[in-house]
């Protein structure tokens, strides 16, 4: 007959304690505010320019709102960014958090 192969038993030991990883808004949001601290601009300057609402724009930043991607272009078009530049930024912030991704399969 064939060969018993042993399976390892599970290891049961509680796995660390590991910061959960963050939204997408709130790395949008991070990434945002930090460019208009950067260029030492203001929220009502950014939200006005952008035409959407201080209070909008501050629960954007702090990753509160989910914003449509043409509330993201204008953000980032009024503080001198292409949606590619933003989508770069975050992807770069979430893979310092998170750790590398292998895309190929």
């Amino acid at each position: 007959m064939g060969e018993l192969i042993a399976f390892p038993t599970p290891d049961r030991t509680p796995a660390p304690e590991t910061e959960p990883e963050p939204l997408w808004r709130e790395a949008v949001g991070h990434e945002l505010r930090e460019e208009r601290r950067t260029t030492g601009r203001t929220l009502s300057d950014v939200a006005g320019e952008a035409g959407v609402s201080t209070q909008y724009l501050s629960e954007v930043e702090r990753g509160l709102k989910e914003p449509s991607s043409e509330v993201l272009g204008a953000v980032a078009g009024a503080l001198g960014l292409r949606l590619v530049d933003l989508t770069i930024r975050v992807s770069r912030r979430l893979t310092r958090i998170s750790g590398p991704v292998c895309l190929a399969a």
